[in-house]
């Protein structure tokens, strides 16, 4: 069951892309993105009180709160140092460097989880290493931008927070009903997501957002809140190592939207790459 789970979390994830797209094309990003934390914080805590898992909040016990509040901050902490790396550097060189995280957490799934790496797995990590590469093009007229190096810290830091958000969230929610450990972990993620906009002095922009783009940022949050309860639904019966790629294959939904809505076209590059981390995603379930 946890399978249908995490594909589930995949299939909301993709659909988040494209509505979160459509809805910062005048908005300001860190200003949609605190909009949208508080759509899911909202959403997350009515699927607690519909399950009446708000009776665990008795019985949530200190270590598992720390892990969740510990894995709300990995979000953050990967959120800030994401869009700080992309200041700094190209677009086409931190980029990769993120998606590491999936290959990060396997290794980190071995080293604190016990999870195995199987014969399987470790073809999947290749695959969807190699896949990850073939995705990444960079587009004709981009700009150099910064090639001191200083993005690449920041962007490490974005993939080694996403990556110990899925371990912290694992071990957070053992014990916990997963609605309940999702609805908590958000709260911590809606404070750090905040703390971006007036750090950044973004606070005024809160007012020029338009009513449009505030439907598109709304149902964004709609779907990243199904798609992170069926996560975490999932990290719950299932092993990180396999639940990370799984949701990774977001980018199949993304890729079949932005064809039908933005009628967006993938290259042969970019066609192979997609099709080598499906692959290696299937891979990873063998192992």
């Amino acid at each position: 069951m946890w399978t249908l789970f995490a594909f589930a979390s995949a299939f909301f994830a993709g659909l988040t892309a494209i509505l979160a797209k459509c809805g910062v094309r005048r908005t300001d990003s860190t200003v949609a993105t605190a909009i949208r934390t508080a759509i899911v914080l909202a959403f997350s805590w009515e699927m607690v009180f519909l399950t009446g898992a708000q009776s665990g909040l008795r019985t949530v016990g200190g270590r598992t709160l720390l892990f969740l509040i510990l894995s709300g901050l990995a979000t953050g902490a990967s959120w800030l140092c994401y869009f700080r790396a992309l200041q700094l550097g190209d677009v086409n060189k931190v980029t990769p460097v993120d998606k590491s995280s999936t290959v990060l957490t396997i290794l980190l799934a071995f080293l604190l989880l016990q999870e195995p790496i199987g014969v399987y797995k470790a073809l999947g990590i290749l695959f969807v290493g190699a896949g990850t590469y073939f995705m990444i093009e960079k587009k004709a007229g981009e700009e150099t931008g910064n090639a001191s190096g200083s993005w690449l810290p920041y962007a490490l830091g974005s993939a080694v927070f996403a990556s110990l958000t899925a371990i912290l969230g694992k071990l957070g929610i053992s014990g916990v009903d997963s609605n309940l450990g999702t609805a908590i972990r958000t709260g911590v993620v809606l404070v750090m997501a905040w703390v971006m906009v007036f750090v950044t002095g973004k606070g005024a922009a809160l007012k020029a957002v338009p009513r449009n783009e505030l439907a598109f940022i709304c149902l964004s949050g709609l779907a990243t809140g199904a798609s992170w309860l069926c996560y975490y639904r999932a990290l719950q019966d299932g092993p990180a190592s396999v639940v990370v790629p799984i949701d990774k294959l977001s980018i199949l939904v993304t890729a079949a939207f932005s064809g039908l809505v933005l009628h967006e076209k993938l290259s042969r590059k970019a066609a192979l790459g997609l099709a080598l981390l499906t692959g290696g995603t299937l891979l990873m379930l063998k192992g």
